[in-house]
């Protein structure tokens, strides 16, 4: 079995470590299997791929995207280190409104899957960063949302104390002011 999933302190979120192949000339390493994934309950069909590249300090988040285009994700450090964060806003969740922080690098190869009903954002601990993710769904510009990322209800313990930030990032609203549609359902992971 090339990977190992960990479930994470947040129902539905999977930490997941591949299994890597080192050799005098380098690594070989499979980042998606549908077999195994399905096989450990992620049913996801990937439509779109980003790739990033950020600086030191960059932080990018809270963001999400509302139903009918929610995405579930699937992130891949290339490059660097982050420190990347999940937070739930199912309404109804036993943890709405809890975050968990994972360091995702090049070195440990750890991906992390991030289902609808989460926002995701992150923030660069290496000179620089390259991050590829997987998404479920196409970017939905005008579904797209953002959560502030320093909401103080929500009390995430970043790494970094004055981040770099985009201006629509600036601008996240608070978690409780947020337009979100995610409704918690038991057992639908």
């Amino acid at each position: 079995m090339p990977f190992t999933f960990k479930k994470s302190a947040l129902a539905d979120v999977v930490i997941i470590e591949p299994k890597v192949f080192l050799d005098g000339r380098g690594f070989f390493t499979e980042r998606y299997k549908a077999s195994e994934f399905v096989e450990h309950g992620i049913k996801t069909v990937f439509t779109q791929v980003n790739q990033s590249r950020s600086q030191k300090h960059v932080l990018r988040g809270l963001h999400y995207q509302l139903n009918p285009k929610a995405q579930d994700k699937l992130m891949i450090v290339l490059r660097g280190e982050i420190f990347d964060v999940v937070v739930d806003i199912r309404k109804g969740s036993p943890t709405y409104g809890r975050w968990i922080g994972e360091h995702l690098s090049e070195s440990n190869k750890k991906m992390l899957y991030v289902p609808c009903g989460f926002a995701h954002g992150f923030c660069v601990l290496s000179d620089e960063a390259e991050i590829m993710y997987y998404c479920s769904n196409e970017y939905a510009p005008d579904l797209e949302r953002s959560i502030l990322w320093n909401d103080p209800a929500i009390n995430i313990i970043w790494p970094v104390s004055q981040p770099l930030l985009s201006s629509k990032d600036i601008c996240g609203q608070l978690m409780h002011d947020a337009d979100n549609n995610f409704v918690y359902e038991k057992g639908a992971f």
